[in-house]
């Protein structure tokens, strides 16, 4: 198993806060955009998340009052203009490795926004699995706005998933911002806190999570992922055997024991 307390990572900041990650981007002078190595060290974070002991949940937050301005202009856009299709792809494929590395890494992820989350930013919250924010973050899905389509790093399979198919298709098509009311509306935001209380909102819930069965919280997540795939009857069968495996950790002996004698079980992740 791999231990990430002591991660020192070049492109953003990295800290441990018990047994919960937080990761913050660190341009603040230019709201947190991702560079090209940014992208990777990221991606390689979260692959490596999957086996990590000593992490439970994990914590995007802003810096700097704002979340991740997408990518940047200067070190990305500008060489991306001048490459050919196979170093394109690669990019793309690339990018879109972070979203799969997320949403693989069999740990709850919680995204707290501040300011501005576009482009690539509003990727990072979109493929989050809990989002919260403040009533001044603004979060736009804006590719089409430089020529590009909105179908990027898994946008058109996952952000309908959150918001349904008709809204999703507005903020592609327009790259317009949707707003911190409207996304708690629509169910894009879990809940909306000031600017202040905003990372220890996030840090509690990422305890609260962090403190539960953490093998089960993996196979939630994977399951949350997989099922949009699968046919009702698929699905049930897929949990029945999830929970069953579930049912021969020492969790779940912990929780029965605990319930017997009318205590509140302590969850080990065994």
């Amino acid at each position: 198993m791999t231990k990430m307390a002591k991660l020192r990572p070049s492109t953003f900041l990295w800290q441990m806060k018990g047994d919960v990650a937080l990761i913050r981007l660190n341009i603040p002078a230019r709201k947190n955009p991702l560079t090209f190595d940014s992208y990777a060290e990221l991606r390689d974070t979260f692959r490596a998340l999957s086996d990590a002991e000593d992490v439970k949940a994990v914590v995007l937050a802003p810096n700097g009052g704002n979340f991740c301005s997408g990518g940047d202009v200067h070190d990305i856009i500008g060489p991306l203009v001048e490459m050919e299709m196979k170093e394109l792809l690669a990019f793309t494929r690339m990018t879109g490795d972070l979203v799969r590395a997320m949403l693989n890494c069999g740990k709850p992820i919680i995204a707290a926004i501040d300011g501005v989350a576009v482009g690539a930013g509003a990727i990072l919250a979109m493929a989050s699995d809990l989002r919260l924010a403040t009533p001044e973050a603004k979060c736009a899905f804006l590719f089409n706005r430089v020529g590009l389509a909105g179908c990027d790093m898994g946008a058109c399979a996952i952000l309908p998933r959150i918001i349904g198919q008709g809204r999703t298709a507005e903020l592609l098509y327009l790259g317009r911002t949707m707003r911190a009311d409207e996304g708690l509306a629509w169910g894009f935001y879990n809940a909306l806190y000031p600017a202040k209380q905003l990372e220890e909102a996030a840090l509690d819930l990422a305890a609260r999570i962090a403190a539960g069965p953490t093998f089960a919280n993996g196979i939630t997540k994977t399951q949350l992922n997989h099922e949009w795939n699968m046919t009702p009857d698929q699905a049930i069968e897929a949990e029945a055997q999830a929970q069953a495996i579930c049912m021969q950790t020492e969790d779940f002996v912990r929780a029965y024991k605990a319930f017997v004698r009318r205590e509140k079980p302590v969850f080990k992740g065994n």
